[in-house]
């Protein structure tokens, strides 16, 4: 018994090491990408039609004065839009880079009294300085820097109101874009997502594991208190966001590409064969 307890707080220890790793180096890579992340955005047609389905997605759940929640705020583009639509966000982040330039922007845009901020881990909600939200939000991938996903949920029940809605947006286990890179020959690309025990990412000379769920292992992750409410594929046929010359190079077949989306991406299993996919659960105190 003594040997098994001593074992687990060794393994507890190297997961928590291995995590504190992980998140320096991610916060270093997204230190040096704040800088021109805005700039990047609005230079990007694919990236910036899918920030719209997501926000599209999030505004069927919202009911006037809602208090959200914002997990990976990075420099504030949705928290801004949300305030435009009139609710009121707590954004946190973990970068360095990425909270100073969401201060810059709350400052600039005049939003202190809609937008607050936090630089905390979402390991580290127990931390909050607020609570009571609406809404949980957390978009494009910031949550597949972690394995184990239930290391955020467990805190949910604790700052969220009874009948409050979580949205994810994750990186999914299969993207077709990424796939048919066998018929090139790239096995190791088109596979990547299927590893056990996560991919390497490289960003801004930084290196660090990602790993990518399935809307099953995502569920399995809230428990009992949380329903499931939809899952919607997000770049199911338009091409991910490093493609970004298509829709400038070829404009009418990326038209086509973004009609055949919208009609396929509510719609198994092309709801979990996407780039991303948004998930969104509500949770009941009962």
């Amino acid at each position: 018994m003594e040997i098994n307890t001593v074992h687990s707080v060794q393994k507890a220890s190297y997961v928590s090491q291995n995590l504190t790793e992980t998140f320096d180096s991610v916060n270093r890579a997204f230190s040096r990408q704040a800088k021109y992340f805005d700039e990047s955005e609005r230079n990007n047609i694919i990236l910036a039609d899918m920030r719209t389905q997501v926000r599209d997605h999030v505004m069927k759940y919202l009911k006037r004065g809602d208090y959200i929640l914002e997990l990976n705020a990075g420099t504030g583009l949705d928290a801004e839009y949300f305030v435009e639509q009139g609710f009121k966000v707590h954004a946190t982040d973990l970068s360095d880079g990425m909270i100073q330039m969401l201060k810059q922007r709350i400052i600039h845009q005049n939003l202190s009294n809609s937008i607050t901020f936090q630089q905390c881990s979402y390991t580290q909600l127990d931390q909050l300085n607020t609570s009571g939200f609406n809404y949980i939000f957390s978009n494009f991938g910031g949550l597949n820097c972690i394995k184990d996903l239930s290391q955020v949920t467990k805190f949910f029940s604790g700052v969220l109101k009874d009948r409050g809605f979580v949205t994810f947006v994750l990186m999914s286990k299969f993207c077709p874009w990424e796939f048919i890179s066998v018929f090139k020959g790239n096995f190791s690309y088109a596979f990547r997502r299927f590893k056990k025990n996560g991919a390497i990412a490289h960003l801004e000379g930084e290196y660090f594991k990602t790993y990518y769920f399935t809307p099953k292992k995502v569920l399995k992750s809230f428990g009992k208190k949380f329903k499931l409410i939809k899952v919607e594929g997000l770049g199911v046929l338009i091409p991910p966001p490093v493609k970004e010359n298509v829709p400038k190079q070829q404009p009418k077949f990326y038209k086509v590409l973004k009609y055949l989306d919208k009609k396929l991406r509510n719609h198994f299993p092309f709801n979990r064969w996407a780039d991303h996919f948004i998930i969104t659960l509500q949770y009941s105190m009962e």
